[in-house]
Parts: structure tokens; C-alpha cells; sequence
């Protein structure tokens, strides 16, 4: 039987801060990395953290925080990582202690820069984690309706399914509702496409664009999704799992989506630095969208709403003119 042992978090953001509420209140003790030991000494003083999800209280007992990923490493069976997608090698990078024996399980929702890997592969390839060893969580999961234990379905992949279901087991409670599968490249690389499209539905809202084509781009989004993950895991999946298709609607319609704040930035004619400096928060989609990019190029698959995303925040196109030309490809 598998035993995930103790459990550290790798990450000190709202996802993380919703994730680590979880997993506490079955655990009783995990560890946390921070890197900054200043929002460590406020979190221990105020009992939450200092910059995200501020209202999720913490026994500060419970917890054995620390900025040095090393210690947290050594100290910990399994790892639950929940950094930024662009700061995730920067943090890898301090690591003296070996992976392969950890069970891993990444939460986070964009590919490994530079490398155009998932987390997933890029911990199999990098650091020779078993494919056994390798879990990803999956939404639809807003951290602030996690946070207001609003009722929320995660999904667990891995190819073990035993010790898919044991970590299920650790995030079922009255609000969460955990199930497994074994498509972990289709659970991360459809977490990075929905925001990617999150981007999209944005951009049309700042053009004013109304509900009726908000539907129509979500319902091409989820068939521009299905090819590319059958090209990239050409498995047997029902695209309209909620880990597919519910993840693409909560981020590309809810008012919680960074990705969609983001893009109404955009069709409201901020320039992308403008729109990341007055939003303070990152999102994944902007970066995942130039990863996608570049691994579509080996892949060839027709995927019109990534072009349109990628010609708009990186070509600099314009958004009424790419998105016209977009609504014309649609049916």
C-alpha cells in the first residue's frame, strides 16, 4: 500500500496557500518553502499569509516552514509543487538533494521555460523521477473558492493509479471532491491551453464581444484543445471530463481568471507590460502561450485561437484585426 508519508508544499502563493489548507487539515503537519524569510516571519506572526488568501488561518503549529528547498527536500516524502511556471528551474536550480526518490505531484499550471517540457516530463527527463513517482493535480479550482471552501472537483493523474487514489484521498473533504486518472500529459497540457484561451475570451470581452460568440470560442477552444492532446497523448479521454472541459469554462468565463482579467486588459487596449505591472499577479497564459507556440511547431496542429493569442501579445497585431480574422475561421 502506498503511503505518501510527509508532505511538503513548494510554493508560497494562493494556490499553494489553498492546497496547503487542504492538506492540513488531514494531515496535521506539513512543511512549506518560501524562499523569502521575511513572508515566513509574517506568516508565523500573523497566522496567514501575508500576500495571498489572506483570510485562510493557519495553526502556525502545524507547519515547519523553511526558505532553504534543500532542508524541505530531505525532511519530506512528498513534494507538492506550486511555483510560477517561469521561476520553477530558478527554485530546481538550489537543489543538492536527490528527487528520484520522492513522490512528486506538481500543481502547477504552465510548461518548464526554456525547455518546452511539462513539469512532468521535465522531472522525468532532469532529475529521473519514475513516471510511478509523478502525479499532477487538476482543476477546475479557483484558490479563492478553495480558500471560501466552496465545493470544488480536483482530479489526481498519475500512471500508479494506487497512489493516485491515496493522495485523492488526502484532498477529499466536505468541499473537495477528488477523483484519479492516469492522462497526466493531457491533465498539465490542457491546464496550460485553458489559459491560453482564458486569454482569448478576455480579449473579445474588452472588444465587446457578447455571450453568444463567448460560446462559440469556448466551444472551438475545447475542439482546438482535443486535437493537440491527442497529437501530443493519443489516448482514449472524454473531453468533457471536468478536468478538460470544466477547467477551460471556470477560467475562461469567472471573474477569479487572472488569464481572462488579463486579456480584457489587452482588447481594452492596455499594451501587455501595462496590463502585468497594473495587475501584480501573473498570468500563466502569457508565457504559455509563446511555450505552446513553439512546441505546436514541431506539432502541426491547426490550433487558430493559440495563433490569434500569440499574434496579438507577442506580434503586437492588433486585437480587433486578429480577432476578425479569427470569427471568420469559426463555424
Amino acid at each position: 500500500m502506498y503511503d505518501s508519508g510527509r508532505i511538503a508544499i513548494i510554493g508560497g502563493g494562493s494556490w499553494a496557500t489553498a492546497i496547503a489548507k487542504i492538506l492540513v487539515q488531514h494531515t496535521h503537519h506539513i512543511g512549506w518553502y518560501m524562499r523569502r524569510d521575511d513572508r515566513i516571519e509574517d506568516f508565523r506572526r500573523m497566522k496567514h499569509n501575508p500576500a495571498y488568501l489572506t483570510g485562510v488561518h493557519f495553526d502556525i503549529d502545524e507547519i515547519y516552514f523553511s526558505s532553504d528547498i534543500n532542508k524541505i527536500v530531505q525532511a519530506y516524502d512528498t513534494l507538492v509543487f506550486v511555483t510560477p511556471s517561469p521561476y520553477f528551474k530558478s527554485h530546481l536550480k538550489k537543489l543538492k538533494t536527490r528527487l528520484r526518490d520522492k513522490f512528486i505531484v506538481t500543481a502547477i499550471k504552465g510548461i518548464v521555460p526554456d525547455e518546452n517540457l511539462s513539469c512532468s516530463e521535465y522531472f522525468h527527463q532532469v532529475f529521473d523521477v519514475p513516471y510511478e513517482n509523478l502525479a499532477v493535480i487538476g482543476g477546475p479550482s479557483h484558490a479563492e473558492e478553495v480558500a471560501l471552501e466552496r465545493l470544488s472537483y480536483l482530479t489526481v493523474g498519475c500512471v500508479d493509479q494506487e497512489k493516485a487514489r491515496a493522495f485523492a484521498d488526502l484532498l477529499s473533504s466536505d468541499y473537495i471532491k477528488a477523483k484519479v486518472s492516469s492522462d497526466v500529459l493531457g491533465i498539465e497540457y490542457s491546464s496550460v491551453l485553458k489559459n491560453v484561451y482564458a486569454i482569448a475570451a478576455g480579449i473579445c470581452s474588452g472588444l465587446k464581444y457578447g455571450d453568444n460568440f463567448q460560446a462559440v470560442l469556448m466551444s472551438n477552444a475545447v475542439q482546438e484543445m482535443a486535437r493537440f492532446l491527442q497529437a501530443i497523448n493519443p489516448i482514449e479521454r472524454n473531453m468533457y471530463d471536468s478536468v478538460y472541459l470544466g477547467d477551460l469554462l471556470v477560467t475562461g468565463y469567472s471573474n477569479f481568471s487572472r488569464n481572462r482579467t488579463f486579456g480584457t486588459m489587452i482588447g481594452k487596449g492596455y499594451s501587455v507590460k501595462s496590463a502585468q505591472i497594473e495587475m501584480e499577479m501573473i498570468a500563466e497564459g502569457y508565457f504559455g502561450t509563446k511555450c505552446m507556440k513553439e512546441i505546436n511547431s514541431r506539432m502541426h496542429v491547426n490550433m487558430p485561437i493559440l495563433d490569434a493569442v500569440y499574434n496579438i501579445i507577442y506580434e503586437r497585431i492588433s486585437p480587433k484585426i486578429e480577432i476578425k480574422l479569427l470569427t471568420d475561421s469559426f463555424r
